[in-house]
């Protein structure tokens, strides 16, 4: 379905609660096909979304009710459409602990020993991170209670199958694909089986979210609120502690996680207790198969998709890996020892100065002018396109006899635009989008926005606006990279070459 019509039915949404939808904004794609805007009315700002994955949404509606019923910060869904393709849900904001835990890093960076850079995190984070596990624990253990798991997708519990998955999503998305590791599919299929049967041993009497990370925890005024829980099922409990704390880019120092899960069993401890459910014992495993199944997802969005900001994510993966391997061989399972063995041999060289680099990294933005007769521009960056703005509604100066041979560059064409009304009612329009995400993925240490200006002929509107957005983004905002593509021009004086 095209965005306009996802918004018109958002609009009618919004409108069947006694609001008026005053503006309707897309947020930036995430790694799932689901689709999310903020609605603004006059009495506050929602989140609408969509996705045609109904069974999926079926999921989130029921746990989010269930959760919401319960107490626990969850977000309200206020109306969802007939076909359950669409729904509007409370906003808490962009602030996540994820950008905490950034910020953190780069103000937090200890002398280097060697090839390393000694880190810690805030007390301020520290006490966040201790805030969600305190939450974690009502979520596995109160949330569970009551909870129709014949509801969750794409199944009700964590079981024999889904670690199985887990475990084969790293081989086929991440091995494979790296023809320089050797190994005997066989054996690595015995101790897979093997490497199962224990790990399936874990009681599995919890709620378990599934993709507990720092990015699906929303920070709005120091409370936390939790979003994205549509995978969950019944399960053990070490899976999101372990997701939580072991997510590779937030680079957590060892003696901090143990001091956080020592907090955890702690808080866990008037509801079940964790010697009972044997939790360290099943502990290590956990972290293994969190950082295969990453591996594995890294591997699909970034070897595979050639997104790049998956692709960054795999050295700080391989790192976690081999200090994890390095303390916890996994001596009972010799193939897939053998295989992570070989993992450290791999280019993909990191250390934490090269995450700082990252995160201290300029925004680039790149600027297009393009024809709708000639399609899309492509985005190489793997983010997923960003802003289409269509200038056909526009007066059009191809039109006119004298500016044929001109182009949105040319003085002549410039007066004729500039002249009149509805072009600077298109340009506010567009300056006032493109700075909302632009001061947001700064704040967020995104690396790439695009933004492309299309009309029929790719000559004279598409090229005035992006000439123009590019030179009121050089001034309003010097601390950009940008990059500045006329694509029909250039493909003109390519043919005349």
């Amino acid at each position: 379905m095209q965005p306009i019509e996802i918004q018109n039915i958002l609009a009618e949404l919004t409108r069947s609660i006694g609001e008026t939808p005053n503006k309707i904004l897309p947020i930036a794609a995430s790694g799932s096909a689901r689709k999310y805007y903020r609605i603004f009315t006059e009495r506050r700002s929602m989140i609408g979304t969509y996705s045609e994955n109904t069974e999926e949404n079926k999921a989130f509606l029921a746990f989010s009710k269930h959760f919401h019923d319960l107490g626990l910060n969850v977000p309200e869904v206020f109306v969802v459409n007939k076909e359950k393709t669409c729904y509007l849900q409370s906003d808490f904001g962009d602030d996540n602990l994820f950008a905490h835990v950034q910020k953190s890093l780069m103000a937090n960076v200890g002398p280097s020993t060697g090839s390393e850079t000694l880190i810690s995190l805030g007390e301020n984070v520290i006490e966040l991170y201790k805030k969600a596990l305190k939450h974690l624990v009502r979520f596995q253990c109160i949330g569970h209670q009551g909870l129709d798991y014949s509801k969750a997708y794409p199944t009700e519990r964590f079981d024999r199958q889904g670690i199985l998955d887990d475990l084969n999503y790293f081989k086929y998305y991440f091995v494979k694909p790296h023809e320089e590791i050797e190994f005997n599919e066989a054996r690595l299929g015995k101790d897979f089986e093997a490497f199962v049967d224990f790990v399936s041993q874990a009681p599995c009497g919890f709620f378990m979210y599934r993709d507990f990370q720092s990015r699906n925890i929303m920070v709005k005024d120091n409370e936390l609120y939790f979003i994205d829980f549509q995978g969950g099922r019944k399960g053990p409990l070490n899976y999101d502690v372990v997701s939580l704390l072991y997510q590779v880019k937030a680079q957590m120092p060892q003696a901090t996680r143990d001091e956080l899960i020592q907090y955890y069993k702690e808080e866990l401890k008037p509801f079940v207790n964790p010697d009972e459910v044997k939790f360290d014992l099943y502990q290590p495993y956990f972290v293994y198969l969190r950082l295969l199944q990453v591996l594995g997802a890294y591997g699909f969005r970034g070897l595979i998709q050639k997104k790049s900001h998956f692709i960054e994510s795999i050295p700080f993966a391989l790192k976690e890996l081999k200090t994890w391997n390095e303390k916890h061989p996994l001596t009972d399972y010799p193939e897939l020892q053998h295989i992570l063995s070989q993992l450290s041999t791999l280019n993909y060289p990191t250390t934490l100065n090269s995450q700082l680099s990252t995160l201290n990294s300029k925004l680039t933005i790149t600027i297009n002018s393009f024809s709708f007769r000639k399609g899309y521009p492509n985005d190489f960056s793997g983010n997923g396109g960003g802003f289409v703005f269509d200038c056909r509604a526009l007066p059009n100066p191809g039109r006119e006899p004298e500016f044929k041979t001109k182009t949105g560059r040319d003085w002549e064409v410039i007066d004729y635009l500039m002249a009149k009304p509805p072009v600077h009612v298109f340009l506010d329009h567009v300056k006032g989008i493109v700075s909302q995400s632009v001061e947001n993925y700064k704040e967020r240490h995104f690396s790439h926005l695009m933004v492309s200006f299309g009309c029929t002929g790719g000559q004279h509107r598409s090229v005035f606006f992006a000439q123009t957005i590019y030179e009121w983004l050089k001034t309003a905002y010097p601390d950009i990279n940008l990059k500045l593509n006329h694509i029909e021009r250039k493909i003109k004086e390519e043919r005349n070459a």
